[in-house]
């Protein structure tokens, strides 16, 4: 693979063997004498990042064996204004799996926007996924990157935990995820997390953060004044009567925190 020039140019400020072996071209010898300067160089530089932005309302799919009420209740959110999509389906069986994730990845790339496959680099890399989700006891970040293109999005579960944050973005994730803000009926069991986790992590990283658990209309306010990039959300958008509406009101809800924010400078 040949290194771009940006990332290059930031490698070349390591150590003699780092600058020797960039020189060379030898991205592979760099990773492995160098793997901590090499993630962090790749990951602030715009030709090794995926195009999709991780922002908004962040859809996680519910358990649906019926493909085409999966399909149809993902369109609902996608046109409401969901930016991200991510599929998770706990129920299905492998060739269930493979045939909604298919389906789900045509039905994002015709809306462009990016789909991320939760806890399965195998499926990610089987559809040509735009990303994965991974959980603590799951594959590592470095396995991810290894099997996955470099423009492909990686985030990562960090509960309530900083240290898990600063050591993803060092290894290379796209962005992280903290929760549960809120009690939640889909991981009823989650690790609570405490608002100001948030305050924390904008000093800390510089790489996304995404707010998970229990997040509802009533409540999504304060984690997005908090400044997360995005909003992960299940039960109270896939349940919802009205799918559209309920995508456009969490969406609403991002707009307006933005205004605010622009109008105070």
């Amino acid at each position: 693979m040949k290194i771009p020039e940006e990332v290059l140019q930031k490698v070349m400020s390591s150590d003699q063997t780092t600058r020797d072996l960039a020189k060379k071209g030898d991205l592979e010898k760099i990773k492995e004498h160098s793997e901590h300067e090499f993630n962090v160089a790749c990951v602030n530089t715009p030709s090794f990042q995926n195009s999709h932005k991780i922002e908004g309302l962040y859809a996680i799919t519910p358990d649906l064996v019926d493909t085409g009420d999966l399909l149809n209740r993902t369109q609902q959110a996608i046109i409401g204004g969901a930016k991200v999509i991510q599929y998770r389906n706990k129920r299905a069986q492998q060739s269930l799996l493979i045939e909604q994730a298919q389906l789900l990845q045509q039905l994002c790339k015709d809306y462009e926007i990016p789909l991320i496959i939760n806890d399965n680099i195998d499926l990610a890399v089987d559809i040509d996924a735009d990303g994965v989700h991974l959980g603590q006891h799951d594959a590592k970040i470095l396995d991810a990157k290894e099997r996955l293109d470099h423009t492909k999005i990686i985030g990562i579960s960090c509960y309530n935990r900083l240290d898990l944050a600063i050591r993803a973005e060092q290894e290379g994730a796209s962005y992280v995820a903290f929760g549960a803000f809120f009690p939640s009926v889909t991981k009823p069991d989650a690790i609570p997390v405490a608002m100001s986790l948030m305050d924390q992590a904008h000093k800390s990283i510089s790489i996304p953060v995404i707010a998970i658990g229990g997040i509802r209309l009533n409540n999504a306010k304060s984690v997005i004044e908090k400044g997360c990039a995005a909003i992960a959300v299940c039960n109270e958008l896939f349940s919802a009567d009205e799918i559209v509406t309920t995508a456009a009101q969490f969406t609403q809800l991002f707009e307006t925190s933005f205004s605010k924010r622009i109008n105070t400078f």
